[in-house]
């Protein structure tokens, strides 16, 4: 069964608080972006397993450690970009692909426009990476493709989401684990998340 981990970490929120700032400057708003990605990211992986290694240190020979899963990140395009990064600084070994997936205007049902994932997918587990879990339809369309190939093991990391995108992730996937930094109060009619931070992919590349 899924679970909802929203962070409770004193640096989390205090970056949240900085990004939700309507002051804040696109420079700014990415580098804090990738500075809670971090933070989030330390908290979904860990569970992930371990296998015994061998090491040479200059002085000896000791037990050490190293992932036993192999890892893919699935930033959903274009917001999702600004979490690649700091992922990749934590695990850069993991695998990227690309999945491009917007909200309709006027239906905001989640249209895939583009998809570079490989059919066989050579990965343990996948990290969607999104700072906005809204409605949640991308969300869901994302882990529908990853799950169309036979990869079972997916987490969602988010940086706010909404009650109802949670509930429509959940609903779809129950399994799925969601990590998040803040769950905001509602969706507005224009299905934005409230009080929530705007538009993440326009305050990235400043383009609102």
């Amino acid at each position: 069964m899924g679970k909802v981990h929203v962070s409770s970490h004193p640096l989390v929120a205090h970056k949240v608080t900085l990004l939700r700032d309507v002051n804040t400057e696109p420079k700014r708003f990415r580098e804090l972006v990738d500075e809670i990605t971090s933070l989030l990211l330390y908290e979904a992986t860990l569970d992930f397993p371990l296998r015994e290694i061998e090491v040479q240190t200059p002085l000896a020979t000791t037990r050490g450690y190293d992932l036993q899963w192999r890892i893919g990140f699935v930033p959903i395009l274009r917001a999702g970009l600004g979490m690649v990064p700091a992922a990749l600084r934590l695990m850069p070994f993991a695998e990227v692909w690309h999945l491009g997936i917007y909200r309709e205007h006027d239906t905001l049902r989640p249209v895939e426009y583009y998809n570079k994932l490989p059919q066989d997918l050579k990965i343990d587990v996948a990290l969607v990476l999104d700072p906005m879990l809204a409605t949640g339809g991308s969300a869901v369309a994302a882990v529908d493709v990853l799950k169309l190939r036979n990869l079972s093991a997916v987490r969602f990391v988010g940086l706010i989401a909404a009650p109802e995108g949670i509930e429509a992730l959940t609903r779809a996937h129950p399994d799925i684990e969601i990590y998040v930094a803040a769950v905001d109060s509602h969706l507005n009619d224009q299905a934005y998340i409230v009080p929530g931070l705007g538009d993440a992919g326009d305050r990235q590349f400043g383009t609102g």
